[in-house]
């Protein structure tokens, strides 16, 4: 069995305003940082081929997490939101006439204005997810591990996603059938001795 383990990066001032970072280069803020530290790999995952995103919050995520550097593929870049990078989805949502909609609504070809729908997205991740050949951790963006997940249980984006995306913790997809464990797996945290 080859797996692939998802993994979300930290957080940056971004996510704490609830901007939309897309392809924005946003660094992990400090606390992140601080938070990242207390945690690492599962025993099981140490040896994985470890991967990131080009941007520097997936990258710096991978190199606390894993304790090395991470090879780079850009198909992990995050999903281009195009004219709402950096702008508020609750802002957004507040302008009828912006587009702008929760992701239950979304199907796969929706896409913000000059952005990338997420079967655009798909279709960019495909050939990189195929190529692996061994148990791999990608760290990675939310749309990213969207998209990926939503292949793998079947979702549509459209009502009720069938998995919630927490921070440390490994979303881990059987790369053989193309099936998602029941449950990620939990960061080892360090004792706060």
């Amino acid at each position: 069995m080859t797996r692939l383990a998802l993994l979300r990066h930290g957080h940056t001032a971004w996510n704490r305003a609830g901007q939309i970072q897309g392809r924005s280069d946003i660094p992990l803020d400090d606390e992140a940082r601080r938070d990242l530290s207390q945690f690492s790999l599962p025993p099981e995952w140490t040896d994985a081929e470890l991967w990131s995103s080009p941007l520097h919050r997936a990258r710096e995520t991978a190199e606390i997490v894993a304790g090395r550097a991470p090879l780079s593929a850009p198909e992990l870049t995050e999903m281009n939101w195009g004219d709402w990078e950096g702008k508020r989805g609750v802002d957004l949502l507040a302008q009828p006439d912006s587009g702008f909609r929760h992701i239950e609504h979304w199907g796969w070809d929706y896409r913000a204005p000059g952005g990338e729908s997420p079967r655009e997205l798909w279709e960019r991740l495909e050939p990189w997810v195929q190529s692996r050949a061994t148990d791999t951790v990608a760290v990675c963006h939310i749309g990213i591990m969207r998209v990926i997940l939503a292949k793998a249980h079947g979702w549509d984006f459209d009502g009720d996603a069938p998995f919630k995306i927490k921070r440390n913790r490994l979303f881990v997809v059987d790369l053989e059938t193309f099936e998602p464990e029941a449950e990620p797996v939990r960061l080892i945290r360090e004792d706060a001795a």
